[in-house]
């Protein structure tokens, strides 16, 4: 089990990320198989029919799930990641990811993550498989 101190460290340590801070991601809350990231969607992050760019939305999803598997504090990492999108958020509008560990081994961690905008309308889902690759975390 991760100590208070561990998911303060990651808190900063998603606080430092170039990308984390580019896209606006915010860690809400942290706990071993757990963790809540939110998004504000800007204007910068459209594509090229005006809507929100899918991989912002996916941005938001692996760093959810990044957080959750790696919260136990050993090195976890992504090995398969299938999303999908259900709705398109709107601009202005502040995305919440929810990655939960639904099954888990002493090598593998199988995560489901969601995305909902504000209203607790679906916008994307995602099933991820990671890889425990066995060495702490050591910050």
């Amino acid at each position: 089990m991760a100590s208070a101190e561990f998911l303060a460290k990651l808190q900063g340590k998603v606080a430092a990320q170039g990308l984390a801070q580019h896209l606006g991601l915010e860690l809400e809350e942290a706990a071993p198989g757990y963790a809540r990231v939110s998004m504000l969607c800007r204007e910068e992050m459209g594509n090229i029919l005006g809507m929100v760019h899918g991989s912002a939305v996916f941005a938001l999803m692996d760093e959810a799930f990044q957080v959750a598997v790696n919260a136990h504090g050993s090195v976890a990492v992504a090995l398969q990641m299938s999303l999908t999108f259900h709705a398109a958020p709107a601009f202005g509008e502040r995305l919440v990811a929810e990655a939960r560990e639904i099954h888990t081994t002493r090598r593998t961690a199988s995560c489901y993550i969601q995305v909902t905008d504000s209203a607790g309308r679906l916008i994307a889902t995602c099933q991820a498989l990671a890889y425990r690759k066995g060495t702490t975390i050591e910050w």
